[in-house]
């Protein structure tokens, strides 16, 4: 399941249609990262250069111009280092699988930059690229220096970053397809890991088979590092160490999801280890549960992004009243933010080539209508904290998160992670067959 050479073309074209005229972008994919030793990480290209080439290797710079236009300078063919360490594309397969323009050698880059900045009104890239941005600043001072020659040095410069931001936000039909895909290998995953689940098994072996799945699904690797936390783990938010013990009683919280195609899929569901929700968990978990239906019924073209936020956020204070972890008017808890003591992140984020995606959450100081296309999570959820004892000691170390990818669209929400039981009787029912 591919983006298709005609695709990337046309983002190409739609991104230098959108700049100023005479502008030239340039973009890098990053390089091989070192883990120790002579051994490096899985590479990854960057998710914008990918976004607007499709090309997969490192080492490897875009500069477009035109209308569209795209000279990938990358990593020449070379028999022995494939020998070692793969096949590369090298500047033939740049031009005729990822439709190039041009292509040249790594070692052509100063020539090629010169000649494509030179007499350019403006220089687009990522400002937050340190690398590019001094590479940059020499080429503009060599051109400089070539004046007298009739060179014309580049004096303006642009940030990409906003207007790939605003086109990745949107997601086309064949980008859908690739997050769907994800999402589902990711369903299964989940469920997978539902029914392997024993007391006494390590967090890190109830891992283990998540990523079995993903990879014999098709997807290489999970798309950020896997949470699996038991206990009052599940109240450390980013808990990725993942080598606790797997008690009898535990709630489990696992927060992980596929990488395909370089897209991201990201669900937490949260479920009993022994299979049995205990009374004080079956509590706190539906008022989680309530938030999560109050967010989504906010979720619809034309509302505020944080509309579904704002709606979790009522529920979920309203539901701290009530089993009385807070004391005092609902409204005025949410303003004073009381409830951050047991929720202190956002209900959801935008979704797509990264697992927080780009795009801006406020336009002009005002949160952000949504639109057909957009991908985002939703995911409210409690964490009170083992040492909290300002709450009954039947409350703390429970710590519970539900999410899910939902696709923005004309005839209201579509979750892309269909499938995976959230309710507390269909959890108990799917873990005991």
């Amino acid at each position: 399941m591919n983006i298709s050479t005609q695709t990337y073309q046309a983002r190409r074209t739609r991104l230098m249609a959108s700049l100023p005229d005479n502008s030239v972008v340039v973009v890098r994919t990053g390089e091989l990262a070192s883990r120790n030793s002579d051994c490096d990480y899985e590479f990854r290209a960057h998710s914008s250069f990918f976004y607007l080439t499709g090309f997969p290797e490192p080492s490897a710079y875009a500069l477009i111009h035109g209308e569209g236009d795209l000279t990938l300078i990358t990593l020449p063919k070379d028999a022995e280092k494939e020998q070692w360490d793969g096949f590369r594309f090298g500047t033939e397969g740049a031009m005729m699988t990822f439709g190039a323009y041009d292509a040249a050698p790594l070692e052509q880059l100063d020539v090629l930059a010169l000649a494509a900045l030179d007499g350019a009104d403006h220089v687009v890239y990522l400002f937050n690229d340190r690398l590019l941005r001094e590479q940059i600043a020499a080429w503009c001072d060599a051109i400089a220096t070539r004046a007298r020659l009739g060179a014309v040095a580049p004096t303006r410069f642009m940030d990409l970053s906003p207007s790939i931001a605003e086109m990745r936000l949107r997601k086309d039909a064949e980008e859908i397809a690739i997050m769907e895909a994800a999402a589902q290998i990711s369903v299964q995953a989940h469920k997978h890991a539902m029914r392997a689940v024993r007391p006494g098994m390590k967090e890190y072996q109830l891992e283990a088979e998540l990523n079995y799945v993903f990879m014999k699904s098709g997807a290489r690797q999970p798309a950020y590092n896997n949470i699996v936390a038991s206990g009052r783990n599940a109240c450390v938010l980013h808990y990725i160490k993942n080598d606790d013990t797997i008690n009898d009683g535990d709630l489990v919280l696992i927060d992980a999801g596929a990488e395909l195609g370089c897209y991201a899929a990201d669900i937490t569901r949260t479920f009993p280890a022994n299979g049995k929700f205990s009374e004080p968990q079956a509590a706190l978990y539906q008022v989680v549960l309530d938030a999560y239906y109050a967010g989504m019924e906010a979720l619809t073209i034309g509302s505020p992004y944080e509309a579904c936020h704002n709606a979790a956020v009522r529920v979920l204070t309203h539901g701290l009243v009530k089993h009385g972890l807070l004391n005092g008017e609902v409204h005025t808890l949410i303003e004073n933010k009381a409830y951050r003591d047991f929720y202190m992140h956002n209900t959801g984020h935008w979704l797509g080539l990264d697992v927080h995606d780009c795009g801006a959450y406020k336009i002009a100081g005002e949160s952000r209508l949504l639109e057909a296309g957009m991908v985002l999570t939703i995911e409210p959820g409690l964490y009170v904290s083992a040492d909290n004892q300002s709450v009954d000691a039947k409350w703390r170390g429970i710590g519970i998160r539900i999410e899910d990818d939902v696709l923005i669209r004309a005839e209201g929400p579509y979750v892309l992670t269909h499938g995976l039981p959230k309710e507390r009787h269909e959890i108990e029912a799917f873990m005991a067959q």
